[in-house]
């Protein structure tokens, strides 16, 4: 069993976010990791995204991420020489990719000029790494930074509040063993 813990998030007066923490229902509230924990993110992801298009960014390891899409057939874009983005990955392909890089941290972004590209946002991915998002999320639907080693959600966006991800959440992890709440 796990608990989703969500919650708004004070990372300064120009920023709204929600953070979102997978973790083992026991006392010692480990973050939740392996093929299990994938498992929820791959449909926590779309589910928050909703009818809005989205992508991962992945802008470290890129040399591994494109190794392993290419014997995956998963397919990507190569967005600058230091970022990849891979579009709303089938459901599958996303588990994949999820437990195979829950060490690393990337994003997730949905709207915005999505599906199409964005060069400014994608070269400094590159050069700052999801620091970039600050400077962009208010473009889109919300930008994400995935730190799942940590059972990390951080979410950025003037549209999703920590009550939206919650009713987001609760029809897509009904079925697994996942208890939502607001943590006090």
């Amino acid at each position: 069993m796990f608990l989703l813990d969500v919650e708004p998030l004070d990372l300064g007066a120009d920023v709204r976010s929600v953070g979102v923490d997978l973790v083992e229902a026991d006392e010692n509230r480990e973050p939740a990791r392996g093929a299990d924990a994938a498992r929820v993110w791959t449909r926590l992801l779309p589910a928050l995204a909703a009818d809005q298009p989205w992508t991962l960014d992945f802008f470290s390891h890129v040399d591994r991420v494109r190794d392993f899409c290419a014997r995956h057939g998963i397919a990507f874009r190569e967005a600058s020489q230091r970022s990849i983005t891979i579009a709303a990955p089938e459901p599958t392909n996303l588990e994949l990719l999820i437990d195979r890089f829950e060490t690393e941290t990337f994003g997730v972004r949905a709207g915005g000029l999505l599906p199409g590209a964005d060069p400014a946002l994608e070269g400094e991915l590159a050069r700052k790494g999801l620091d970039a998002y600050h400077s962009a999320f208010s473009r889109y639907y919300f930008c994400a930074v995935c730190d799942f080693e940590e059972g990390s959600l951080v979410i950025l966006s003037e549209k999703l509040s920590a009550g939206e991800v919650i009713h987001r959440a609760r029809p897509v992890l009904r079925d697994l063993s996942v208890q939502l709440q607001l943590p006090n």
